[in-house]
């Protein structure tokens, strides 16, 4: 054994630091070097009155413990915290007398409720793949996959199932719920602002993206920053949240000047209600547009483009943004990239991936033009309008598709998933489920995306045979 005495500040420098003008013991252990708890100044304030309080002292904190209902393992392990800390601990003498028992109580006492109130938060780690990135040329950091809740607060889908769905994404790691009024009324946002005020995570773990829609046919047309302030305003209401992260503006508004869009989305930015805008479904002559007009006004400059991504609608996503994505650095969310995964197996198209009903109403929503939405009648309301040969070639392809995702092990949902996040444009994969194990099923995806090597791709181009092809350029020289 090894002792060293520990004495006050003006002693020599080989004596040691003092604590409290009073001379202190420490013994260490030679092989693990662990302190053995041993103050002389305590032992010998220490009486018999002393130890009969230190007895009424537990008995009493003991009593009010119990009559908090605390479990057992927390009281024991709050005891044993509470009596370490008692032996540890210098008494304190205020006018040469010893502190009363009612002093030490009341010092012990706030530490007991505060196990009632631990907050919640994250437990598991992410699932393998999961990727964050910065949205655009932003700060802010997205999961590669996120959670698009239209199908989850469809009317098929009960309230606990929802709030299963909700969880289970948080607790993998996704931190993106993309939602809006627009996809099955008003039920996402306040079903999503109830579970995050119940679950009561930190509001810098998740993101929420919401939308402004309009539509010719309905009372609120155009982008107006009359309707640009109402929506944000009714969506924090529903919500129950302080801001919103991200406000993405579905579809350009051709009657309405784009620079009244620009500097209404900076007015609600300066009033604190959201943090970033975005567009949907804007071509890049629109997206441009905007840019311009953000930079001549001083405007925040929108972050990123929310747009349809799949096996069979390429030609935007690869030909038309990628100048956007160079030039201007805004990011890429894409959404449905199942919605043309057709279950072939008996030789008939069908949505195995989302509930029927739901993509029917998708039809009658602002979430698809006008013009496209007029031409889904009761026969085509679940599939748009092909031809027969168009939809047998179509079958033909997904058939091979499902071949080859039965080689690498896994579905065809899974290998479409995979092949978005392929492409280094996109930041964020949109997916919808409408149970937590169809979502499982979703995430394992992202194991799949290591797989796809060049030579699979090249195998995946040679099914598909829809590569778009950029034009080439015309020379003005040339047409001389």
């Amino acid at each position: 054994m090894m002792s060293l005495n520990l004495l006050n500040p003006g002693g020599s420098g080989a004596s040691g630091y003092g604590v409290s003008g009073r001379r202190c013991n420490v013994r260490f252990q030679h092989r693990n070097r662990t302190p053995v708890t041993s103050v002389e100044s305590m032992e010998d304030q220490q009486s018999s009155s002393h130890c009969v309080s230190s007895q009424q002292q537990d008995h009493s904190v003991s009593n009010q413990r119990a009559s908090l209902h605390l479990p057992e393992a927390a009281l024991n392990a709050n005891s044993t915290a509470a009596s370490s800390h008692q032996h540890l601990q210098f008494t304190p003498r205020v006018g040469g007398t010893q502190a009363t028992l009612a002093e030490k109580e009341d010092s012990l006492s706030p530490a007991v409720p505060s196990l009632l109130h631990l907050p919640l938060c994250r437990q598991t780690t992410p699932v393998p793949g999961l990727r964050y990135r910065n949205l655009g040329k932003s700060g802010l950091r997205v999961s590669n996959v996120g959670l698009g809740t239209w199908v989850t607060f469809s009317a098929p889908i009960s309230e606990e199932v929802a709030e299963d769905i909700i969880v289970m994404a948080f607790e993998s790691g996704i931190n993106v719920f993309d939602l809006s009024d627009g996809y099955c009324g008003p039920r996402a946002e306040v079903s999503l602002g109830r579970i995050l005020r119940q679950r009561r995570w930190r509001r810098s773990s998740y993101i929420v993206i919401t939308k402004i829609y309009w539509s010719y046919r309905s009372e609120e047309r155009g982008l107006s920053k009359k309707h640009i302030v109402e929506s944000i305003r009714a969506s924090l209401d529903r919500l129950q949240l302080d801001y919103i992260d991200v406000v993405l503006i579905h579809r350009a508004d051709p009657m309405c000047p784009m620079e009244e869009v620009v500097r209404a989305m900076n007015h609600v930015i300066d009033h604190g209600w959201i943090m970033y805008w975005g567009t949907s479904r804007w071509s890049s002559v629109e997206i441009s547009e905007a840019y311009n007009n953000c930079r001549q006004f001083n405007c925040p400059l929108p972050i990123c483009e929310q747009s349809e991504y799949h096996f069979l609608c390429r030609e935007k996503i690869e030909i038309s943004l990628p100048e956007v994505y160079n030039k201007l650095g805004v990011g890429l969310m894409t959404w449905s990239p199942l919605t043309m995964g057709f279950n072939v197996s008996k030789g008939e198209e069908t949505f195995p991936n989302f509930h029927r009903m739901s993509f029917k109403k998708k039809f009658s929503t602002v979430t698809w033009p006008d013009d496209d939405a007029a031409g889904a009648t009761k026969e085509n309301a679940y599939v748009p309008r092909m031809s027969a040969e168009e939809v047998q070639r179509q079958n033909s392809k997904l058939r091979e598709i499902s071949l080859m995702a039965e080689r690498f092990g896994c579905t065809s949902s899974q290998l479409a998933i995979a092949w978005t996040l392929k492409n280094e444009h996109v930041h964020s994969v949109l997916v919808g489920a409408i149970s937590p194990e169809q979502l499982y099923e979703h995430l394992q995806a992202l194991q799949i995306v290591p797989k796809l090597s060049a030579a699979v791709m090249m195998d995946l181009e040679r099914v598909l045979d829809n590569k778009p092809i950029r034009p080439p350029m015309i020379s003005t020289l040339a047409m001389r």
